[in-house]
Parts: C-alpha cells; structure tokens; sequence
C-alpha cells in the first residue's frame, strides 16, 4: 500500500519536499499498520517484564532480529498461555509505531506454544529442576487410606470426568464426594487448580465441613496444550506441599503429565483414579465372610482336637472317689498311728528324764558337800586366826600390853566381825529363799529373770531354801492348770 504525503509546496532552496515529525511519524504508523495488518509471529520470548499498570513487554527474537511487543492489561486474561522469559511462542497480533520514541511495536493479543517441540522442551526444563529438588522422590510419597471417609475431586465442574467419577464410587463403595470446581485448561487454570488443592489441605474440620482423606486431581483427554496446567510449576508445588494424599488422573493412559511424578498415586484414567480411591464393597464383604467362615472353621478343628485331649487326659486321671477313699484311709491309719505312737514317745522321752535327773547329784548332797568345804574353811580360818592371836600375843606379852587393853581391841573386833557377818548374812541369797523366793535357773544353771525365757527354756530348776525341784514349762494353750509342769 502506497502512503500519499501532503503536498507541502516548493521548497526554498530546492525542490526537497519538507516535513513535520508528527506527518513522519504517523506515515509510518499509518504504512505499517496497512501494510502488514494483523499477523503471527514465531520467537523466543526475552526481556520480560509486568508493569505494575498490568502491561506486559517483551521482545520476541530468532536467530536474525528482534522485535519488541507489549500485552496491554486487557488482553492479558485472554493471551492462552502465561508467558516467561526463554519460552518459544507464536504471536498473534498487529504491528504498530510509537512515534514519540521513533520506535515500533507488535501488539499482541494472544499467544500459543511454538509447536510441541517448544512445550516438551519447556517441561524437561522444569522436570530436571523438580527432580533435583526431590519432588518426585519415591520416599515422599504417601500410601493412599484403605477406606477414606471423605474424598476431595479437583476438576471441572462439566464434563463427563466428574460424573464418571462419582458413579464409579457410587457403585464401589459409596462415600460422601467433596467437588472444588475448576477450569482445568486455559489462562488461570493452574492458579485456580493450585487454589483447590491448598484450599482442600487448608480444611481442619472445624467449620463443619469434613476434610478429605485423599484428593482426586482430574481431567478428560486432551492435546499437550490443553493439558499444560498441570504441568505447572505452581500446581505440582501445591501437590508437594499438600498433607492429603492426592491421586492423579490427568488425561487418558497415554498421557503423561509432571503432576503424575509429584503426586502420591497416578491413575490411568479418572474412572481408574476412583476405583483406587476406594475399594469394592462386595468384594469386602466376600472376603470378610470367607475369613469368618474360616475363622469358624478353624475354631471348630481347634475345639475338637482340644476336647479330645481333654478326653484322653481325663480318661488317664484316677477315680476321684477312689482316691479319696484312699486318702481317707491313709489319713485314718496316720492318725491311728500317731495316738499309739504320742503317748510312748513321751513315756520314753520321761524315762530319758527321770534317767538323766537321777544321775545328778541331789540338793541335800551338794549342800552338805558346800557345808563340809564350809567347816573345813571355817576351821582352817579358826586356826590361822588362833595362830595368829597367839603370834600376836606373844608380840604384845614382848611389848608388856595390858591384858585390859588387849581384851578390848578383840571385843571391838569382835563386834566389827558380827556386824559384817550381819551384814553379809543379809545379802546372801539363802536369806531371801528363806523369806519365800524362788531362785529359777536353765540347765546351764543362768539365772531365769523374766517369764519369756522360762517358756523357752526346755527344763528349769526351781531352788527353794531347803532343796531344788526339776520343772518343765508348759507352753501357752496346752495346759489350763498352769505354766508348769513339775
């Protein structure tokens, strides 16, 4: 398309047309909006940056040029794709000039991925990143709960995906189904589908509304561009960081997505996701049964086989009344026994006794052996003395003392030795016998001085003051006449 310029008469000094700058710059606009109209254009996207009016600019370049390009905040929710920096795309737009700074712009209203070639190379890069992070490790992943109480579905609200899903577990096992819808393809999708799934780990039951106990994150079948929000890197993070186990089931069999290597279980299909969520009820209770019946079975074998041990155990046992007829009668012939065999050992262990008291010496004898030792000390002591008053008076009939005086010294001593014989006579255990006392003594002859040794005492001796008795003490109970036996 040919531009016209305004005719802008002669000019002086020449025949050089002249021009404003505003009739320059709105020539150009006005020939390259013409001349190229709206157009696409294959790049790399560079340079990105989001104003915070809500423009975008970047430049799109290849290996021969460059070539800046805005969104402008309008168009933004309609793009199709979120673009980034080093992301291969196909742009849609018009070109425009910008005559304040000389410069020309695409004006792009929407955006697509530069083929597949772009988009896997776009999710190796992400998965090579995830990977060395660990999201994918194996040892972070949970096992799904054998029986969930509730179960959480991330998908969208229309569909075949969602009914699919519930009939499946409908005709398992049926448990109440918690739907966050969500658009699961196009711009915003992966905000919104990583929105759900922290939203549903965000529940704690308190507010009345149960939390799941395994998510279900699902979609129909679809081309790689359709399937891109799960391969978000938002998405698979908010699956990483969620604390309910989480099921992926994203597209058909053949397609594989990364939110299937970050999630804790990946299913087929979605009808195959609901069959892991919950098992098959009928199935269960087939197999309870079995279990019970060989539960029962086997507690039937058990009871036999431990009656018939009881059979044989006691068929072997002895006849209880016969064996107590036997104890009775061995009990009646130990008894017998014992009143024959009581009486002789005592008649023998008397005899003993008696033997063993008459070959000691009697009281009287060994009190007159202490009188006989007693005369013949007194008489060895009469004589010392006589010796000695007839020594010391032959001293005194030497020295000429009168007798008078002699005669009193030996009465005085006289006296002196009465009163310490008095004395003496008083303290002599003979003398309190006499009074009435009882000296009591084991047969070691120690002194018995409370009534506790003498119950433990064999046989003790009672010592009167004219002679001594044998005793034996009679234990407490066995005799109501007293504490002994003489």
């Amino acid at each position: 398309m040919d531009e016209q310029f305004p005719d802008s008469g002669p000019a002086m000094g020449g025949n050089t047309p002249e021009f404003s700058v505003a009739e320059i710059s709105g020539a150009i606009r006005r020939t390259l909006e013409g001349t190229f109209g709206r157009i696409r254009v294959r790049g790399e996207i560079t340079e990105f940056k989001r104003y915070p009016s809500g423009h975008l600019y970047f430049s799109l370049k290849d290996e021969g040029g460059k070539l800046s390009a805005v969104v402008w905040r309008g168009t933004v929710s309609r793009l199709g794709l979120k673009p980034e920096s080093g992301l291969e795309v196909i742009a849609t737009g018009k070109i425009s000039a910008y005559g304040e700074r000389s410069s020309y712009q695409m004006v792009i209203d929407r955006l697509e991925y530069a083929g597949e070639g772009a988009l896997l190379a776009r999710i190796e890069r992400l998965r090579l990143r995830l990977v060395a992070e660990g999201l994918f490790d194996a040892g972070r992943k949970r096992p799904l709960p054998f029986l969930p109480r509730v179960i959480g579905v991330v998908t969208s609200a229309q569909g075949a995906v969602l009914h699919d899903i519930r009939t499946t577990i409908a005709r398992r096992f049926p448990h109440p189904v918690l739907v966050w819808p969500v658009p699961v393809q196009g711009e915003g999708a992966a905000e919104r589908i990583a929105q759900a799934i922290a939203g549903f780990d965000a529940i704690d039951g308190a507010s009345g509304l149960p939390r799941p106990d395994v998510l279900i994150v699902a979609r129909g079948g679809g081309g790689l561009e359709d399937l891109m929000a799960f391969n978000d890197e938002g998405v698979l993070r908010a699956v990483a960081a969620c604390r309910i186990p989480v099921i992926s089931a994203v597209g058909h069999e053949t397609d594989t997505t990364l939110i299937d290597f970050v999630s804790d279980c990946r299913a087929p299909t979605p009808t195959a996701a609901a069959e892991l969520a919950v098992p098959v009820r009928a199935e269960l209770e087939a197999g309870l049964a079995q279990r019970d019946a060989r539960l029962r079975g086997g507690l039937g074998s058990t009871l036999q086989r431990l009656r018939a041990r009881l059979d044989r155990a006691a068929s072997s046992l002895p006849d209880l009344p016969t064996v107590m007829e036997n104890a009775r009668r061995r009990l009646d012939d130990r008894g017998y026994r014992l009143d024959l065999a009581w009486p002789t050992y005592i008649k023998h262990r008397r005899a003993s006794l008696r033997s063993a008291s008459d070959r000691l010496p009697g009281p009287q004898m060994i009190l007159a052996l202490r009188r006989a030792d007693l005369a013949r000390a007194g008489t060895a002591c009469q004589q010392a003395m006589n010796t000695y008053l007839g020594r010391r008076g032959a001293l005194l009939q030497g020295l000429r003392v009168p007798p008078a005086v002699l005669v009193a010294q030996w009465r005085a001593c006289a006296s002196r030795l009465a009163g310490e014989g008095g004395r003496l006579a008083s303290l002599s255990p003979q003398a309190v016998l006499e009074r009435g006392y009882v000296l009591v003594t084991d047969r070691a002859g120690k002194p018995l001085s409370h009534a506790a040794q003498a119950r433990r005492a064999a046989q003790v001796t009672l010592t009167f003051a004219d002679g001594q008795v044998a005793a034996r003490p009679v234990r407490p109970g066995t005799s109501a006449q007293g504490d002994l036996d003489l």
